[in-house]
């Protein structure tokens, strides 16, 4: 009994086991599930990471009646550079362009950065506009006089100090969706999602 136990055991431990392959096609789909992956990832990255920061300014293009509302502003004066902070699609930094400012944009996403410049140079006005890709709270905003800012509320405070300090007299803020905390508007324009309130900046020289 014992001899036949141990020559059915020593015939199983003899036994090649079987390999499993994967096929050729599996293999395909595995690469491109990989791939598709990290393209993805690739992709999404600079629309997501803003979450993760201290302030999450989100793409949201400027509506038509807003950008109206932000040149209705502007057409009464054509001196000085502008800026854009959080430049999005460069929307309103080409349309600033097309009514003459030298016109700039600052924004993190490096694709919205690369569709604002293609689209400032198709629609001819690439001379007249740049388009950096920075971090707004290192970007010097000294050499403007007019700042346009599409913000969300928890910044506001921390932005309004920012550009108190670095702005020079008779500067000009145009903020859209939520307004300066402490700074008391010259002018309101608009209403609802709409609303534009215009801040003029005056220091005691």
């Amino acid at each position: 009994m014992m001899q036949e136990f141990l020559e059915e055991n020593k015939n199983d431990v003899n036994k090649s086991p079987q390999k499993k392959t994967i096929s050729t096609s599996g293999k395909i789909l595995i690469g491109l599930t990989g791939g598709l992956g990290i393209a993805f990832s690739v992709i999404c990255g600079p629309f997501v990471a803003p979450a993760f920061r201290k302030y999450c300014l989100p793409y949201v293009p400027a509506t038509t009646t807003q950008l109206e509302n932000i040149l209705s502003v502007l057409k009464h004066s054509k001196t000085g550079r502008l800026l854009d902070i959080g430049s999005g699609d460069g929307r309103i930094v080409v349309a600033a362009a097309k009514n003459g400012f030298h016109s700039d944009g600052v924004e993190l996403n490096p694709w919205l950065v690369q569709y604002s410049r293609i689209a400032a140079l198709t629609q001819g006005v690439s001379g007249k506009t740049k388009f950096y890709r920075k971090d707004l709270w290192k970007f010097d905003v000294s050499p403007y006089k007019h700042i346009v800012i599409f913000g969300v509320e928890q910044m506001m405070a921390e932005l309004e100090s920012k550009l108190q300090m670095e702005m020079k007299n008779d500067s000009q803020i145009i903020v859209c969706r939520f307004p300066l905390p402490n700074l008391t508007a010259s002018q309101i324009i608009g209403g609802g999602v709409d609303t534009v309130w215009v801040y003029n900046i005056k220091k005691t020289l």
